[in-house]
């Protein structure tokens, strides 16, 4: 009769499964049945031991069922790996069974059992990538899923099998908690689609809606299908840039081995991959609404919608990429931190094992992080940034002419050469197969500075050109040059905001070299000048987005652009173009935002995988330089963030003018009221930023609980971090949103007791432009010391100050977390 696998074999062979560090369930998602395991042993006419025990496994494995499996795995996590490996000689030599094995890896198979049908039920339990006859060998010798192999074989296919291993981790864990993450903030964007809906159905109708003869359940329904779109978009984006960056760093880390430059093209190209379908995602998403809503609703039509009009629809699809952005960057922006700090107190400063090593219990959780923060969290953020912008745009182009089509596709054309200019950037930077890692290595920082460079020159002429194509009126024929030059402006701030945090965040420059100097007088003091740094480069770029604010709209105001009263119209618009101008290579910025994450995991697996030295300094060195493009693209993101507040601030005035019925161009915030509303949108930052930093620590301290063990739980560490990443993002996001709705229900009703109608829309206006202001400078100082402090530490870690593992160089890590 052949035996059944029974809830305890199951068991005990999910045990196996585990210490190798495979996830829990199968490939189908479920646990296998005992039928499905006795239909294996049926398949192959099993007649061999019962499966009450792991007896097939000791057989074949040559060790004794007392010892599990994660007994025998630390022949590879032990410091001298002598205990764990005499234990098995012995319990073999007592079987009789051979210690020897072959070059190809084979065992001899004990009498009585049927290795093919026990490979068959391994396989059952194993993905399909790693279920091979070589798994059956690693899992019975214990050897499977131990990071650090002390072997000695220079094999370079053992060192990509190394390698590929420690990425499959990697990307289970990044794949898991995206999942996990989008699943919660797909519910909550379900929900607050229904509460749009409720809203939009019970609200009155503004003068456009009552023009085009939109009813209210029209105008409800397209603003949900809108938002739904936005937030599915942005959720695709942001999976995208994870999906790409853990399964190129594999190919960095194999790069590294052969040349330095072949390393970092292969990083540059995988992160402009992200970038460009993040960008175009943006692009097509608003094109393919704006087109539906055309067709569908007979714009331009006799009694249908006016174009100008068409643009106001869109606006759901800005609102679903902002609210899932938030969430994804707050859920993100805890995992990573938390795993961050915890690996760094675990590893460097507790234990002193260098960063990256396979007995910290963090390490993959942190590796896992870069990925779910810095690239799915940052291309759901800069798509928003992208959407918000083109249709601030579109709706602005809509009333600046008598044939306003131009003005309105303007945004998507300017972004459409986006991609063209951007690729090109892209792949001008080569890379060669020939070993270079002996030979001196070239900046990574002045060759991605290079391709800026390309695609700066390619952004100004395409920008000029389609100014003239689209912004030519005969009303005001040299309009169009007026807002080409608002572009530059715009590209001249993008270029600027790229140097200011580059030179406060490079370790080649003096600011962060300062920041390691000051680290050799102990931990207060590396703090204390951490902080001065990051209160200091907020400055330069305040600076320059008020120039670049102020000239824009001048630039736009001087246009010639007049309504029919024959006012200046161009003012609004012309920061608008600036923003595009900024915008305009916003896929080769995000390219090296991406690049940073992907270097940094693959200088992880090159460590965990005891890769030659050589090596190391190759990924190190694109490491330290990701830190910087990673904190680029954050100051880029601000300062467009910053020019395109402007112009939401104006649209909120106009849809609370137009509404009310009333004028609204102006906010007195000598009014009591009002200067209330600027101090609790003040507070609102600073309180958001504590709750998020609190999150962070909280989860730290767990994953610090977890401490240093011979054999490190891995999957542990990751579920701790995964576990209170979704949970913390929930009370920060919540305050963001409802803090708005409240304040202004509040003021309202107030104002309905007071005599003034307009009071609660007013101490809104006053939140948010005060919530603005401040969260712009609380970005700059966060974004720039947290940059400077981790290359702070890397400076150190190339042998300056004392090096890795001295006094200073611990200081820095205490900066650095």
């Amino acid at each position: 009769m052949v035996p059944s696998a029974d809830s305890r074999t199951i068991g005990r062979l999910e045990g196996v499964r585990q210490a190798a560090g495979l996830s829990i369930k199968d490939k189908m998602g479920v646990l296998p049945s005992s039928a499905s395991c006795s239909h294996i042993y049926e398949a192959f006419g099993v007649a061999m031991l019962p499966l009450n025990d792991l007896s097939p496994l000791v057989a074949l494995g040559g060790y004794d069922s007392s010892v599990t499996a994660s007994t025998v795995s630390n022949k590879n996590h032990t410091q001298d790996g002598t205990e764990s490996g005499d234990q098995m000689e012995d319990q073999m030599e007592e079987r009789g069974l051979s210690e020897d094995v072959s070059e190809t890896g084979a065992r001899e198979t004990p009498p009585g059992v049927n290795s093919e049908a026990l490979i068959a039920l391994i396989e059952y339990f194993t993905p399909p990538r790693v279920a091979t006859s070589q798994s059956l060998f690693e899992i019975s010798s214990g050897r499977f899923w131990t990071l650090d192999d002390d072997s000695d074989s220079d094999d370079s296919d053992s060192d990509s099998n190394h390698q590929f291993k420690i990425s499959y981790a990697i990307r289970d864990g990044a794949e898991g908690f995206f999942r996990t993450q989008y699943g919660t903030i797909s519910k909550m964007a379900l929900l607050l689609a229904l509460v749009i809906l409720f809203i939009y159905l019970f609200r009155s109708t503004t003068p456009q809606q009552e023009a085009s003869g939109l009813g209210r359940s029209t105008s409800a329904f397209i603003t949900v299908i809108a938002f739904l779109l936005g937030a599915l978009c942005s959720g695709i984006a942001g999976y995208v840039g994870m999906w790409v960056s853990v399964r190129a760093n594999v190919r960095v880390s194999s790069a590294a081995r052969r040349s330095a430059r072949e390393a970092l093209q292969v990083a540059v190209r995988a992160g402009g991959f992200s970038a460009i379908v993040v960008v175009g995602m943006a692009v097509f998403g608003v094109a393919i609404l704006y087109a539906t809503f055309y067709v569908w609703l007979g714009v331009d039509s006799p009694g249908s919608m006016k174009v100008t009009d068409l643009p106001l629809l869109l606006v759901g699809y800005g609102f679903g990429a902002s609210f899932v952005a938030l969430f994804a960057q707050l859920g993100g922006g805890i995992f990573t931190k938390a795993a961050d700090v915890g690996a760094d107190l675990v590893g460097k400063i507790e234990q002193g094992i260098p960063e990256d090593d396979p007995r910290n219990p963090a390490v993959i959780a942190d590796l896992v992080g870069d990925n779910v923060g810095d690239c799915a969290a940052r291309g759901a953020d800069l798509f928003e940034s992208i959407a918000a912008e083109i249709i601030s745009a579109m709706i602005l182009g809509g009333t600046m002419a008598q044939h306003p089509s131009g003005f309105i596709l303007f945004p998507l054309v300017v972004h459409s050469f986006d991609l063209v200019v951007s690729s090109v950037g892209i792949l001008s930077i080569r890379g060669t197969r020939d070993s270079g890692a002996k030979a001196p290595i070239e900046d990574p920082m002045t060759i991605l500075q290079k391709g800026y460079s390309v695609t700066i020159v390619l952004a100004v002429l395409t920008f000029g050109a389609s100014t003239r194509w689209l912004l030519y009126i005969e009303e005001a024929p040299s309009a169009w040059l007026n807002f080409a030059l608002c572009g530059l402006v715009g590209i001249m701030t993008a270029y600027v905001f790229v140097w200011i945090t580059k030179y406060y965040t490079d370790y080649k420059h003096e600011p962060v070299r300062t920041l390691a100097l000051s680290s050799s007088t102990g931990h207060g003091t590396n703090i204390i000048a951490g902080v001065s740094l990051g209160l200091e480069s907020t400055a330069l770029p305040v600076l320059v987005i008020s120039i670049s604010i102020v000239s824009s709209f001048w630039l736009g105001q001087t246009s010639g652009l007049v309504d029919e009263t024959g006012n200046p119209t161009g003012g609004l618009f012309g920061t608008a173009v600036a923003t595009m101008g900024m915008l305009s290579t916003a896929a080769y910025v995000l390219t090296m935002d991406m690049f940073g994450p992907i270097a940094d995991n693959a200088g992880g697996i090159v460590e965990m995988s005891h890769q030659p030295e050589s090596v190391r300094e190759i990924t190190d060195l694109l490491d330290a330089v990701g830190n910087t493009t990673k904190a680029t693209t954050k100051g880029f993101a601000i300062g467009s963030a910053a020019l395109a507040s402007f112009l939401l601030f104006s649209a909120y005035m106009d849809e609370v003018a137009s509404f009310a019925q009333t004028p609204f161009k102006e906010v007195d915030i000598a009014i009591p009221e009002v200067f209330v509303g600027g101090l609790l949108g003040s507070m609102l930052i600073f309180l958001f930023s504590a709750w998020a930093c609190s999150a962070v620590g909280r989860t730290a301290q767990e994953v610090v609980k977890e401490d240093y063990k011979e054999l490190p739980d891995y999957g542990r560490c990751v579920a701790i971090v995964a576990s209170a990443s979704l949970q913390e993002m929930i009370k920060p996001g919540a305050l963001a949103i409802l803090s708005p709705i409240v304040v202004g229900l509040l003021f309202r009703i107030l104002g309905h007791f007071t005599g003034h109608p307009l009071l609660g829309a007013k101490v809104v206006a006053s939140m948010l432009m005060f919530a603005t202001v401040s969260g712009i400078l609380m970005a700059l100082f966060l974004n720039t010391a947290g940059g400077a402090w981790d290359n702070a530490k890397k400076f150190i870690e190339t042998g300056a100050l004392g090096g890795k593992g001295s006094d200073c160089h611990k200081a820095a890590i205490t900066g650095d977390t």
